[in-house]
């Protein structure tokens, strides 16, 4: 069984911790694009990992992990990354196959990626890690790809492979796909031109992690019971009350993996949340921090935009008109009730139930999995994983 994992907001879902969760019984995660600007946070009970190229599976000693075609690596965080995993005790060697059309990142990308956002008329907030221009030049067909770097070769440990052909060997395994930021930041269909440089959408599970689109089974969408962002660019449902922002910001950790730079943060909009449901074929819905917001009395959800007078259903393709949106709020009661100790859905408070059904029954995709906590067991799941 093949399966897909992606944000569906701004990217620090919490889509780390669920391809952990997920891959307990995975036999391969694959990890389909981006760089090392995306921080996946996985927290056990005694230890915490920070990955940023790696995919998450690599925590369990019985799965192995792809980095795909759709990636950009910069061959020093890599061995950073690899060094941290073998201190922390994990046997990575001979678990670890990377794409031979992988493109590869050099320190002079990272100067120029940040050279080249200072110089916008509209700069887009980089993390200065290269990737950017990785992308530009892969597109301009004057990348260097893994193929061709020595140096990412001799890392020993680790394996170039031939992906498609690699893949064909675990066509009857289980097989996770795991992605990178989200689909606001996609560079076809986010907040253009805020947006990342690659695929941040379920499609690019197949055109970057070596298989067919008819392969995959099972799409998950990961969003967070609020909204967070890192970066410029449009913020419709951006908290006004600074104290709420901080609360939220401090309780739900909202400080990036890779910069430390701490997130804007808003209530969820569903506009936008319903949108990057249909650009992905979203089958399953799963909800994170939801426990951040326990202590609230009223929750406010985004269900509707309107701009220049006229209330609209649609997420704005222009970036113009989503930042002129004024969003439209329903009030919802808290439930007062600390849920991280909760196993099942069934277990939830009435009002925090009525908030995962108002979800549901606006993007009429059903909730399926629901994280109350960093830790791995703090999490619920209704379905069988792994058919």
């Amino acid at each position: 069984m093949k399966q897909v994992i992606v944000g569906l907001q701004s990217g620090d879902e919490g889509k780390g911790k669920i391809v952990d969760y997920l891959a307990k019984d995975a036999d391969l995660v694959v990890r389909f694009s981006g760089g090392a600007n995306a921080g996946h946070t996985i927290v056990t009970d005694d230890k915490t990992y920070k990955l940023h190229l790696i995919p998450s599976g690599i925590i369990y000693p019985h799965t192995d992990v792809v980095l795909g075609t759709g990636m950009v690596i910069d061959v020093d965080d890599l061995q950073t990354e690899l060094d941290i995993l073998t201190e922390q005790g994990i046997d990575w060697k001979g678990r670890i196959f990377i794409s031979d059309r992988a493109h590869m990142i050099y320190n002079h990308y990272k100067t120029l990626d940040i050279e080249r956002d200072s110089k916008r008329n509209n700069p887009i907030g980089t993390t200065g890690r290269g990737i950017g221009i990785a992308y530009e030049y892969k597109a301009g067909r004057i990348g260097k790809r893994v193929s061709e770097s020595v140096i990412i070769q001799l890392i020993d440990g680790i394996t170039i492979v031939n992906l498609p052909y690699f893949m064909e060997q675990y066509k009857d395994k289980s097989i996770l796909f795991e992605g990178a930021q989200g689909a606001l930041l996609d560079l076809d269909v986010g907040t253009y031109p805020f947006v990342s440089s690659g695929s941040a959408i379920s499609a690019g599970a197949s055109s970057g992690g070596g298989i067919g689109v008819t392969d995959i089974d099972r799409t998950f969408g990961v969003f967070k019971a609020y909204q967070s962002k890192v970066g410029n660019g449009p913020f419709p449902t951006k908290f006004t009350d600074e104290e709420l922002a901080q609360y939220i910001r401090d309780t739900g950790r909202e400080y990036g993996v890779t910069t430390g730079r701490p997130r804007d943060v808003g209530y969820l909009d569903l506009v936008a949340l319903k949108y990057s449901v249909l650009v992905n074929g979203i089958d399953s819905l799963v909800l994170t921090h939801l426990d951040v917001l326990d202590t609230m009395d009223t929750i406010k959800v985004c269900d509707g935009y309107e701009i220049d007078g006229k209330r609209v259903s649609e997420f704005p393709s222009n970036i113009e008109d989503l930042e002129k949106v004024k969003p439209l709020y329903s009030k919802l009661k808290g439930w007062n009730t600390i849920t991280t100790d909760i196993t099942h859905r069934t277990g939830l408070p009435n009002n925090a139930l009525k908030y995962i059904e108002f979800i549901e029954q606006y993007v009429g995709v059903d909730i399926d999995i629901i994280s109350v906590g960093y830790n791995r067991e703090e999490t619920m799941s209704m379905l069988k994983i792994w058919n």
